[in-house]
């Protein structure tokens, strides 16, 4: 069974975007995510109640500004580009070195 869930981003009163996830199945359920990585782990683990049959509906308030959403629109593709490259070093064999967000891994 798919599942929409809406992905609004919103701006917080001192400037701050954060997204909202609502899942269209259920009226009170929501998150918010103060950032990428959180965004794609509430997804994930929404998605898992559905099989990950997920579709994501986006869309911002009023109040948020173009530069916020290109900030998020920048972030989305660099947490892509991490994860394709992290895909493909474990598809080679090969062992990440470095955490997602370029630190170390001990």
């Amino acid at each position: 069974m798919s599942v929409i869930i809406e992905s609004t981003i919103k701006s917080n009163p001192v400037g701050r975007w954060y997204i909202e996830l609502r899942d269209t199945t259920e009226d009170d359920k929501f998150e918010i995510c103060l950032d990428i990585n959180e965004y794609a782990q509430k997804i994930e683990i929404m998605g898992q109640e559905y099989g990950g049959d997920v579709q994501v509906a986006w869309s911002s308030d009023e109040n948020v500004t173009k530069e916020q959403i290109n900030e998020v629109r920048m972030q989305m593709n660099a947490y892509e580009a991490q994860r394709e490259a992290r895909e493909a070093m474990e598809a080679n064999g090969e062992i990440p070195t470095h955490q997602s967000d370029g630190t170390p891994k001990f």
